[in-house]
């Protein structure tokens, strides 16, 4: 199975986004909408990308259409959902599908990777996934899980472990 390093997408301003550059990092890539009750987690993947991104932390947020089409809008209303009402300077990419045949291959890989309890679909918005230093896939969690709950887990990650 291929590493997460031999991904690209845009990002939401239509750069390319080679995962090549996060060799040695954690990431966590989250899909994301601006329209959902879990929105709010936008502040909290916020702070976790603050206090540890010189350690070594990625986030990621993908924002998606396909749960109760949370995120109709274009890449300029994204971009003044997430980081004008949440202050998120955080990686934002463009719009996907994280599921079904036009899923982006970052997340066919990864929710291959990481299965949930129930398949491999993504139930919701905000399901997180974090990644080790090496490319390997560590964790999936729910969209329910807050990011600070994921704080202890980083921390390891960060140190090696």
């Amino acid at each position: 199975m291929a590493k997460i390093h031999s991904f690209s997408i845009n990002s939401l301003q239509r750069e390319p986004i080679d995962f090549s550059q996060f060799d040695g990092k954690v990431l966590l890539l989250v899909n994301t909408a601006s329209k959902c009750g879990f929105t709010p987690q936008y502040q909290g993947l916020q702070e976790l990308h603050e206090k540890y991104k010189d350690d070594g932390l990625v986030v990621i947020g993908f924002p998606c259409n396909q749960f109760g089409e949370q995120e109709p809008g274009e890449a300029d209303e994204i971009k003044n959902g997430c980081l004008v009402n949440y202050g998120v300077d955080f990686l934002i990419t463009e719009k996907i599908d994280v599921n079904g045949p036009d899923a982006h291959p970052i997340f066919a890989y990864i929710k291959e990777a990481c299965p949930g309890l129930m398949g491999n679909d993504i139930k919701w918005n905000f399901t997180k996934f974090l990644v080790a230093r090496d490319g390997a896939p560590q964790r999936r969690y729910a969209p329910i899980t807050k990011p600070k709950k994921l704080e202890g887990k980083i921390k390891r990650l960060l140190k090696g472990g």
